[in-house]
Parts: structure tokens; C-alpha cells; sequence
């Protein structure tokens, strides 16, 4: 079973991620939104697979990336979350809530071994 298919999104903590958004968009040219910014690409070894990537700045006090105390979290995208899971379940993987379905995919998050909160995403 393939596992982890490409990165979803970079979440990070800042101190005041309007003037953050607002920077990047001024200098770099980023099209930000309310959330960050998102970047379409294509899978150069499959024709028709695309995907996306979240780019999105939090508020330093953001308790989202709880149990981790890092200033950071990794969104990973993968073919299916539920089979995924299962396997990750045998693995003794630390598993921190349920399988949450939304429009726009399903999402499930875990503890790496340093304590890192991971985020996956089956994308719809």
C-alpha cells in the first residue's frame, strides 16, 4: 500500500500572521488569503494527477498544533486514509482523534516519535 503520496500544507506559528501574509504578498508575490495561500501543481510522472499545497501562517497562541509543543505542522496527502490508519493502528502508532470528513477530504491526525502532530489528508 502506497503510504504518503506528497506534501498537503506547511502550518506554521508567528507572531501576527496578517503582517506575516501581508509581506509575503508585497515582496515575494505570494496571492494570499484569509487562510494563506494555496499552489497547484502536477504530477510530472502522471499526466493527470494534481494536487495542491497550503501554505498557512497561525497565530503564535494557536492551540491546533496541540499535544506538539513545536511551532510547526506538516500536512502529508494520502490515497487511503482509512486502510492507512489500520496499518498505522498494528504499527502502535499514536493516533490523536478520529477520521474528520469534510468537502474537501478526510483528515486524521498522529504523533511522530519526537512528538510532531502530523496531519493526513485524503483529498476529495
Amino acid at each position: 500500500m502506497k503510504r504518503i503520496t506528497g506534501i498537503g500544507g506547511i502550518f506554521f506559528k508567528c507572531k501576527d500572521p496578517k503582517a506575516l501574509k501581508e509581506w509575503y504578498k508585497t515582496h515575494l508575490g505570494i496571492n494570499v488569503n484569509e487562510y494563506g495561500a494555496t499552489f497547484d501543481w502536477k504530477d510530472m510522472a502522471e499526466t493527470n494527477a494534481k494536487g495542491s499545497l497550503t501554505w498557512s501562517p497561525s497565530p503564535e497562541t494557536t492551540k491546533y498544533f496541540e499535544p506538539s509543543t513545536r511551532e510547526f505542522m506538516i500536512n502529508y496527502t494520502v490515497d487511503n486514509l482509512e486502510a492507512l490508519v489500520e496499518e498505522l493502528k498494528k504499527e502502535n502508532v499514536e493516533i490523536l482523534d478520529e477520521i474528520a470528513v469534510y468537502d474537501f477530504g478526510k483528515f486524521i491526525h498522529v504523533l511522530d516519535p519526537e512528538g510532531n502532530k502530523i496531519e493526513l489528508w485524503e483529498p476529495m
